[in-house]
């Protein structure tokens, strides 16, 4: 085991607190109340199983977000292999969560526009912790914020 590394009760503290934004991120990428909890489920789950892999406590919770996209990108595979040609589109719809018009608004940006927003706004992170979780500069973390916060402007402003 590493010297700088997270043991078991550490692990468990720091879900307590940041399971609620685990959620919001989840959310973010699925939009389901059921899926989103999954998919947190999931990733606390792996990320205890592969605690011992992680070098250094301060990259946990970036770590811990990249497992959590990761099992939300598994979850959104899985669901486009079962959709069936039968349900119709507004189906989706009908989703009181997704009536929300900033919700909808956010599904409807390109996905590297909304990876952002859902980072950003949704689980609060900062420009450099979304560059470090999305592997890009951060100048591209800003350069799509504000793309997609100029989207989402003229989207309400209709």
């Amino acid at each position: 085991m590493f010297k700088d590394a997270v043991d078991k009760k550490e692990y468990v503290s720091f879900i307590t607190e940041y399971k609620t934004v685990m959620y919001r991120i989840a959310y973010g990428y699925l939009c389901d109340e059921n899926k989103s909890l999954d998919a947190v489920d999931e990733a606390v789950y792996l990320g205890y199983k592969h605690l011992r892999e992680l070098k250094e406590k301060r990259y946990l919770k970036t770590w811990l977000t990249r497992i959590l996209i990761n099992e939300c990108y598994r979850i959104l595979r899985k669901e486009k292999q079962e959709t069936l040609v039968e349900v119709m589109p507004e189906a989706v719809y009908l989703d009181s969560e997704l009536n929300l018009p900033v919700k909808i608004a956010v599904q409807k940006l390109e996905e590297n526009l909304r990876k952002v927003i859902v980072l950003r706004y949704f689980g609060g992170y900062t420009i450099s912790e979304t560059a470090e979780i999305l592997e890009i500069p951060e100048g591209t973390v800003s350069s799509r914020a504000r793309k997609a916060l100029g989207i989402l402007k003229l989207e309400f402003n209709e």
